[in-house]
């Protein structure tokens, strides 16, 4: 659980003033990719805290994701594609109530003004009935739906994230899965992938004291599956990388050297426009906010 401890001075503030208390530092499997792939984009994301219009497609991942936690409440027999495009509509009626700049999707400027509601939801249809040509929700009764799930490393981060589904088996077989709206990559560029699953397979054995027994990724954009069978030692290889990548984090955090890392992902950066790799600048970081999101002070003035 973390834990946290009381605001200083110069800690970094909410938008109405309150100080911001400091927090052990953490790590998720999607800000440590960020950093793999740009310094400067996690610094952006998990330093700045720069805000980012609601895009298409995370939005639809993110409501098909609400659909099949909940299509698992219905019992056994009735877990149907029909049933779970009525949930559909409710459910993003539950997603804008309680984060309302999802509604601006469809407003001017929104990246799904053009589509419309109506078709935006049609196109979450079709995710989830690919899922059903991959799966028999009427044959699983998984022990959990978007469990959190962290574990502290000695001398470095809490590791956290939110597994989708984790099933186990009578014999205690451990199977995680999460769900990917995107396509499958290609093969040979299943690393990505790949890690991120072996960081829930890192956190879950250092919680249970259980190697999974299957790691598995279904991609409904394309109706692939990607599967491993884990071993110890990658595990622990994982864990190595980890711990290798938060030394890497805490020495940009000192020096403020957060290179942009510029790449095939750019387009689709909403932070284009204070980027020095596209002539913008980077904002000044908020005072204390080294300090209270990843426990570091710095050496001297950030570069910008």
């Amino acid at each position: 659980m973390t834990t946290t401890a009381e605001p200083t001075a110069d800690a970094p503030v909410d938008a109405d003033g309150t100080p911001e208390p400091a927090r052990v530092p953490a790590l998720s499997p999607s800000r440590a990719s960020d950093f793999m792939r740009c310094p400067l984009l996690f610094r952006f994301r998990v330093v700045d805290r720069l805000p980012e219009p609601p895009s298409s497609a995370a939005s639809r991942g993110t409501l098909v994701h609400a659909v099949l936690e909940r299509l698992y409440d219905a019992p056994l027999g009735e877990r149907t594609r029909e049933a779970a495009l009525e949930l559909l509509p409710a459910e993003w009626e539950r997603l804008v109530e309680a984060e309302p700049r999802y509604a601006q999707l469809f407003t001017t400027g929104g990246d799904a003004a053009d589509v419309g509601l109506d078709s935006w939801l049609d196109g979450a249809g079709r995710l989830l009935g690919t899922y059903f040509t991959l799966e028999d929700p009427n044959r699983l009764e998984p022990e959990a739906r978007e469990l959190k799930v962290s574990t502290q490393l000695d001398g470095g981060p809490l590791l956290r994230g939110i597994v989708d589904r984790l099933d186990v088996a009578p014999d205690g077989a451990i199977r995680v899965v999460d769900y990917k709206t995107g396509r499958s990559p290609r093969p040979g560029y299943e690393a990505s992938a790949l890690f991120q699953m072996r960081f829930y397979g890192l956190v879950i054995w250092r919680e249970r004291g259980v190697v999974p027994k299957m790691l598995q990724l279904v991609y409904l954009g394309d109706g692939q599956v990607l599967r491993a069978e884990p071993e110890q030692r990658e595990l622990e290889a994982t864990q190595a990388k980890v711990t290798a990548l938060w030394s890497a984090i805490e020495t940009a955090a000192r020096t403020g050297d957060w290179q942009p890392r510029p790449g095939r992902l750019c387009s689709w950066c909403a932070h284009q426009d204070v980027c020095p790799a596209f002539g913008g600048t980077a904002p000044v970081i908020p005072a204390g906010a080294l300090r209270a999101r990843l426990g570091v002070e710095p050496d001297a003035a950030p570069v910008s």
